[in-house]
């Protein structure tokens, strides 16, 4: 039997496809979801792109096929209609937002008493209006398409015991060569992933590598003994993170960890490495997603780069930091940097359409992007850029996205696997003692 789907305004702000993403079944649309959209569609935003996208393809199925308030037929195989309730309820005002909640909720019930016993299913994004749904009996669900649990995320380091003579030769070799192992679900190690050498007859006998899936064999970790910019990893994850950043031949790297972990840090104290000193990237461009993608800054006063100040001041705090412990002295040393233009920092939103040749480009607080933002920005790498992609999923500001469907776990998890890519989940704090406990109590 098919079901009945009804659509919150939420998800087609989300995912303007999603209506062609419920198989065989029904889906429907409530006519004051239309009404919500269309309060977006001027926004410059990613919410206001997907509001005209939803509108052009539901105008090109009317044309292609019928009436929406009858139903046309969709390619899957089921059918999508707006629904219309026969008598409107009374709303206070148009952008009353709880009214309109009301009114959706209200065609949903509508819905499967017209609908003769066939399943009904509101789905939402909203988790009160999930929750009021399922105390007036409506079965109600989150849209679960693009969705990665913490939990299910790989870590990035798998752990291989090995005999003690084989440890000894990767110290001296820089290299183990091997059968393909496998990880716990019985799949090949994918590319880059990061290997815990250790040894079955002395545990405490370990090593740290790199899976090399073209030569299949470990690789050793190509971390200066020294450090880099004054910063040396001070755990395991962090020496896995900064080989990866480091590595020319890896494109894209996600940085995943709570407060205190040295995404940030370590990231820009890549990027100068390479950009700065080897010379191998023509430019560090940083950014954060405080306005992804056309997020409005104007009612900050000065320039650009006066309104971006106060959200990239964290950048600038890391900055000094690396300045202050590498070679380069000075409370503000990176200001020649950034007058030159080897250090950029830029908002988002005037990347669409731009093509990024040569650039380390670091996306700090990647967790608040949608998965159709962190593709923009991927697409706009041309050849010879490096990407990386740090955040915490625990951390979202968002209210679009949550820790399951934002663009960096997205990310780390599509890319599990090309040998372009390296992820890193980093767990131990090293900000500071109380940092730590704080992180983990609070």
């Amino acid at each position: 039997m098919k079901k009945n789907y009804v659509l919150d305004t939420n998800i087609l702000l989300h995912d303007p496809r999603a209506i062609f993403k419920f198989e065989d079944n029904n889906v429907i649309i409530p006519i004051f979801c239309i009404e919500e959209v269309d309060q977006f569609k001027r926004e410059g935003s990613e919410r206001g792109r997907n509001a005209r996208t939803i509108a052009r393809l539901l105008d090109q199925l009317r044309e292609e096929g019928g009436s929406l308030s009858a139903g046309v037929q969709l390619e899957s195989g089921g059918t999508l209609r707006v629904a219309v309730p026969a008598s409107r309820p009374e709303l206070p005002s148009a952008i009353d937002k709880t009214a309109m909640d009301a009114a959706i909720l209200q065609t949903a019930f509508d819905i499967r008493e017209q609908s003769s016993g066939a399943p009904t299913i509101f789905v939402t994004m909203d988790t009160n209006l999930r929750i009021r749904a399922d105390a007036l009996g409506m079965v109600s669900e989150n849209y679960e398409n693009m969705r990665v649990e913490s939990e299910q995320l790989d870590t990035g380091v798998f752990e291989l015991e090995v005999d003690s003579g084989e440890v000894d030769a990767f110290f001296q070799e820089g290299r183990l060569a091997m059968k393909p192992p496998s990880d716990d679900h019985h799949r090949p190690l994918a590319p880059n992933v990061c290997i815990l050498l250790r040894d079955r007859s002395n545990p405490s006998h370990t090593a740290l590598g790199r899976y090399d899936a073209a030569r299949k064999e470990v690789i050793a970790l190509r971390v200066p003994r020294d450090g880099l910019m004054g910063v040396r990893p001070r755990n395991k994850e962090q020496s896995y993170a900064l080989d990866l950043l480091l590595d020319e031949n890896i494109r894209l790297v996600t940085l995943i960890g709570k407060a205190g972990t040295g995404k940030t840090l370590l990231a820009l104290a890549a990027g100068l490495k390479r950009t700065v000193e080897d010379g191998v990237y023509t430019r560090m461009l940083v950014s954060r997603p405080v306005m992804p993608l056309g997020r409005d800054i104007g009612f900050l006063p000065g320039d650009v780069d006066e309104k971006l100040n106060p959200w990239m001041q964290p950048i600038f705090d890391n900055l000094e930091f690396l300045f202050s412990s590498g070679q380069r002295k000075g409370p503000r040393a990176y200001a020649e940097l950034l007058d030159s233009g080897q250090i950029q920092v830029e908002p988002l939103t005037y990347i669409r359409g731009r093509s990024l040749p040569s650039q380390y480009m670091i996306v700090d607080e990647a967790q608040n992007l949608t998965p159709h933002e962190v593709k923009t920005i991927v697409t706009r790498s041309g050849d010879g850029t490096k990407i990386v992609l740090t955040g915490d999923p625990g951390q979202i500001d968002n209210p679009y996205v949550d820790s399951a469907s934002n663009g960096l776990t997205i990310a780390a998890d599509k890319f599990r696997g090309e040998k372009l890519a390296g992820h890193i989940v980093l767990s131990k704090g090293e900000r500071s003692d109380l940092a730590e406990i704080a992180a983990n109590l609070l």
